[in-house]
Formats: structure tokens, sequence, C-alpha cells
């Protein structure tokens, strides 16, 4: 349960290297202020917080990040994050595209996402085209569901016409 303290004891003596130099020969290093080049260096890049919109916020304009973003007033644009929240007060007329989107407002556009969640407070008018999708008991939504592997891809989010083409005759003269 307890150990003998080592405070007390010898240091172990060392045996020296011709690669490095006696503690004797060593001069003190001045001081260097700690600027974090060593830890951001040694560590992965951190990952900045999510750009929170304010519920006092109308923005009226298309929006584009490579990070995530967080709605809590309201947007008339389309969106595209990497992770999009709709807060329960948020309002968002336009497409929504995001590898995650979690909506817990009301979107009036179409959504687009790898993993999309609406949750028991979430209103959507619009179709949803996904990979994943999860819908809380009491979510209203009113639309089309579509899933698709790649849903990112604006290309695959056109359905595809599989019926043959019916033309009608012209009418006579």
């Amino acid at each position: 349960m307890f150990s003998k303290s080592k405070i007390n004891d010898p240091a172990p003596k060392k045996t020296e290297d011709a690669a490095t130099p006696a503690t004797a020969d060593r001069k003190p290093d001045a001081y260097k202020p700690d600027t974090g080049a060593e830890f951001r260096a040694a560590s992965p890049k951190a990952k900045p917080p999510a750009s929170i919109l304010s519920s006092d916020l109308h923005v009226t304009g298309n929006l584009k990040t490579t990070g995530d973003i967080q709605v809590e007033g309201t947007v008339e644009g389309d969106i595209r994050a990497h992770l999009l929240t709709i807060g329960e007060g948020a309002t968002i007329k336009g497409e929504v595209i995001a590898d995650d989107v979690v909506v817990n407002g009301r979107i009036v556009g179409r959504v687009r996402g790898l993993k999309v969640r609406l949750t028991s407070t979430a209103r959507v008018e619009g179709d949803i085209i996904h990979k994943t999708i999860a819908i809380e008991s009491g979510a209203h939504f009113e639309g089309s569901v579509q899933r698709q592997d790649d849903p990112l891809n604006s290309k695959s989010s056109k359905p595809v016409n599989t019926e043959p083409s019916r033309q009608e005759p012209a009418a006579k003269s």
C-alpha cells in the first residue's frame, strides 16, 4: 500500500556516452518562452468549435464551411457544412447539405446528408436524401425520403425516371 520514498536515495550513476556531454560541461539553457509550437507539432490539429448563429441573427444568403455550424436563428439560403445542428427555435429556408444533420427546429427545403436525425421537436417540409436516417417520435415531416449511397453528390439527388416516356399524340388542327 505504501512505498518507500526514493527522494532521499542517491541517484544511480550514469555511464557517459561520447554522444552526450557530461552534465558538468553543459551550460544551463536560457529561458525560452513557451510558444506552444512544440505542442502543436506533436499533437494533431485541434478541431475548431462550431460556429454558432444566435437566435437574434437573421442571415440572407448561402453559408459554406468545412467545419460545424449550430443555427439558432433564421437562415434564408443554402447551408453546406460538416456537422449542421438546427436549434429548436431556428428556421432554415433553403437546401441543407452536410455530412451530419441534426434537426431540432424547422427546415423548409431539401435536406441532404450522410446521417440525418430529426428529433422530437423537428419540423421539416421538403425532401430528405440520406444514407442513414433517424426520426424520433413527435417529429413533423412532410415530404419524401430517399436513401442513396452518396447523398452529398448533387447529381445523384435527382430521381431517375425508370418508366418509358409516353408521348401523347399531337392534336390535329
